[in-house]
């Protein structure tokens, strides 16, 4: 049963991996991409890598080593 108000996220492995260097070079992470990252992992069709990057990027927001920023 798909959740009809649940996004779709489709972010290529190109992209993740863009936004994972972004990210850390600027040491911030929006609350949209953290949310959409979530929403990622649950595709059936994410590659391994993509899954650690995104796993990365989400542990170094829980531990504080990003900062979380409400903007676009």
């Amino acid at each position: 049963m798909e959740n009809a108000n649940l996004p779709q996220v489709s972010l290529l492995e190109s992209s993740i991996a863009e936004l994972f260097t972004q990210v850390f070079q600027e040491g911030k992470i929006t609350l949209t991409a953290s949310y959409s990252l979530i929403a990622a992992l649950m595709n059936p069709s994410l590659s391994e890598a993509e899954e650690d990057l995104i796993n990365r990027l989400l542990y170094a927001a829980r531990r504080g080593r990003l900062k979380v920023v409400d903007e676009f």
